[in-house]
């Protein structure tokens, strides 16, 4: 892997890795009713995944690269089915409600995380920390209120699993920190194949829709599969506050696209939503400020 020190060069790296996520739910809009073909969706974009980061270690570190995979241990196979279960809600989440809920809620994330770390990793919580979360759940519970609809409601909490899915594959990180990065999202992939192989097998399904979903399936893989190569690159940089700030370029981007109107969506946010939201970017801001002390640098192997 490309060994960067440079912050300056590695910040717009990283925002960049933000941008290219942020595109994944306008890809999922422009699909032909995916909420029609979520186990398709979830099989071909698992399979993306898989065999591009495989191709990525295999370019990086020779034939040998499949020895990571005797490296992964609990921690990776807990975190690989984290990550698996986060992409699994992620179509079921954006597929019944706004994009701007789904990616609210993923927001969340580092504040699950907290919580999970201090429950399963003894990891003390500050008292800064629990106004950052206290600050989060307020936006949350906001956004809840403002989503009254019946399908509305079960995208709000399929995005709240996949934000906890997220956070199991970042506690699994912070349990065993030599455990392969890339392998443990490899798993993911693989994951995400297997179930979705196993229902579409059982409901008699297809594996494969029309070409144009196929292609749209595999392009969001691949925009998950680049911005992590690029946010590994820029990650060993950066401190874990500034990575924080950094990372919210997803959640911003992909609001911002499915309402801009040049791009045919035009799915402007609630009212609720935006006001949740704020509460949500205030926490994480004030998260970010309080991390600013801790030197620990957050980067994907």
């Amino acid at each position: 892997m490309i060994e960067l020190k440079n912050e300056k060069i590695a910040v717009p790296i990283v925002l960049f890795a933000g941008l290219i996520w942020s595109f994944g739910p306008l890809v999922v809009r422009y699909m032909d009713q995916p909420q029609l073909v979520p186990w398709q969706y979830i099989f071909g974009r698992g399979l993306t995944i898989f065999i591009l980061l495989n191709a990525y270690l295999y370019f990086e570190e020779g034939f040998n690269f499949y020895k990571n995979y005797k490296k992964i241990g609990k921690s990776g196979l807990i975190g690989g089915c984290g990550l698996g279960t986060a992409m699994i809600s992620f179509i079921y989440s954006i597929t019944n409600t706004s994009a701007a809920i789904t990616l609210l809620c993923l927001a969340a994330m580092p504040f699950f995380t907290a919580l999970l770390a201090f429950l399963f990793l003894k990891e003390r919580i500050t008292l800064n920390v629990w106004i950052s979360i206290f600050l989060a759940t307020i936006g949350i519970i906001i956004m809840a209120f403002g989503n009254n609809e019946k399908n509305s409601v079960v995208g709000f909490i399929f995005g709240l699993t996949s934000s906890i899915g997220f956070s199991v594959f970042s506690v699994s990180l912070r349990w065993r920190k030599e455990t392969p990065k890339f392998t443990t999202v490899s798993i993911a992939g693989l994951f995400c194949f297997i179930v979705a192989s196993i229902v579409i097998v059982i409901k008699g399904q297809p594996f494969f829709t029309n070409s144009y979903n196929s292609a749209m399936f595999s392009l969001h893989g691949t925009l998950v599969c680049l911005g992590m190569i690029l946010y590994a690159i820029g990650s060993k940089a950066i401190p874990a506050a500034e990575l924080t700030l950094l990372s919210l370029t997803e959640v911003i981007g992909g609001i911002f696209w499915v309402w801009l109107p040049i791009f045919g969506i035009n799915e402007v946010p609630s009212t609720n939503t935006i006001v949740g939201g704020f509460f949500l970017f205030i926490s994480i801001f004030y998260y970010s400020l309080i991390m600013k002390w801790n030197k620990r640098y957050i980067a994907l192997n």
